[in-house]
Formats: structure tokens, C-alpha cells, sequence
């Protein structure tokens, strides 16, 4: 009896989710994204991206709530294909410095295909979200593997503030340095700073 009952507490929701309902949803965000990408998160309205994506708002407003909402869902997709990805490779356990600087690489590459969503007024404080603190945390278990006798923390937080979408926007606008650039580099201070 008491089995029973806890397989009653894992069904949330008995009723399936409608393949029409499904296919929506994916293209609202794939609307979205995409015109995001061409005009600006800021200047693509809620309507344009129901209009566009060829359904009513209604629609819409049932799998999104607003902007925001929108916008959070694309960045958590993408960042949960960005953590499956890299769990696959550490998991292959390959050479840990070339590891290390595909997971920078792979960071920057998130940030720059993110950033129209990352830096608008829609979005506010999404690098709050946890799991943007995920990225600090494998580059730390990452520095940990390669050199246990440096001050891991130390340097993980040097890297973490490196990688930060708020750095990498800083150095792309106000510095005018190139993402080819900026990636060079961290990858430089990672070589300083394990030997």
C-alpha cells in the first residue's frame, strides 16, 4: 500500500501535453530567438513574436508570461545544452588543460550567442540564475585536476570574473577588443596561472 501511494506522488500531471501545444511552443521560441537575433530583444514585442511565429497571443501567453519569461527560457535551454555537452566530454576524461580551454571557449561562445537576450532591459538580473554559478565550479574542479597547488579558489574566481557575460560585455563595447581576442587571453592567463 505504502508503494502505491508513492507512485501516486511522482504523477504531477496525468493529462499528456498536446503535440500541437509542443510544436507551438517551439516555434514561438525559435520566432523569438530569431528576431531577437535581427532587431533587439528590446524592440520585438510580444505581439510581433506571436504575428510572426503565426499564432494568436493567446497562444502565446499561455506558454510565456511575458518577455522576461521568454527570454529566461531560451538562455535556460541553451545553457542546459551547454552543460550536457560539457558533462559528455569531462566524462570521456580527456587531457585536462585542453578540456579546460574548450570549457572557456565553449563559455564565451554561450555569452556571444546570448547576448542580445543576456544585456536587455527585458531580462535585468538573469546572471543570477544558478546556473550561471556552474560555470565557477568547473572551472574549478577543472584547475583542481591540473594543479592542485595553486590557490584553486583564487584562480577559479579569477577565471569565473573573467568569463562573466558583464566582463566579456565590458571588453567587447567599451574596450572594442574582438571575441577571438578576449578568448586568446583568458586562455593566456589560464597557461600563467597553472605553469
Amino acid at each position: 500500500m505504502g508503494d502505491h501511494m508513492d507512485d501516486n506522488l511522482l504523477i504531477q500531471d496525468p493529462r499528456p501535453v498536446r503535440a500541437d501545444a509542443v510544436k507551438n511552443r517551439e516555434l514561438l521560441l525559435e520566432t523569438a530567438q530569431r528576431l531577437f537575433a535581427q532587431q533587439g530583444v528590446d524592440a520585438v514585442t510580444m505581439s510581433e513574436v506571436a504575428e510572426v511565429a503565426g499564432v494568436g497571443k493567446g497562444t502565446l501567453y499561455r506558454h510565456f508570461a511575458n518577455k522576461v519569461d521568454l527570454c529566461q527560457v531560451l538562455i535556460d535551454q541553451d545553457q542546459r545544452g551547454f552543460q550536457n555537452r560539457t558533462l559528455t566530454r569531462l566524462r570521456e576524461q580527456g587531457d585536462v588543460r585542453t578540456d579546460l580551454e574548450w570549457y572557456l571557449r565553449e563559455t564565451l561562445a554561450f555569452i556571444l550567442r546570448n547576448r542580445e537576450i543576456l544585456f536587455t532591459s527585458a531580462v535585468g538580473e538573469t546572471l543570477q540564475h544558478p546556473a550561471h554559478r556552474w560555470w565557477r565550479q568547473t572551472i574549478r574542479g577543472l584547475l583542481l585536476r591540473l594543479n592542485p597547488l595553486i590557490n584553486v579558489d583564487y584562480a577559479a574566481d579569477l577565471l569565473y570574473i573573467m568569463v562573466d557575460p558583464r566582463t566579456v560585455q565590458f571588453q567587447l563595447q567599451t574596450q572594442g577588443y574582438d571575441s577571438t581576442f578576449i578568448c586568446d587571453n583568458i586562455i593566456a592567463v589560464v597557461n600563467r596561472l597553472i605553469g
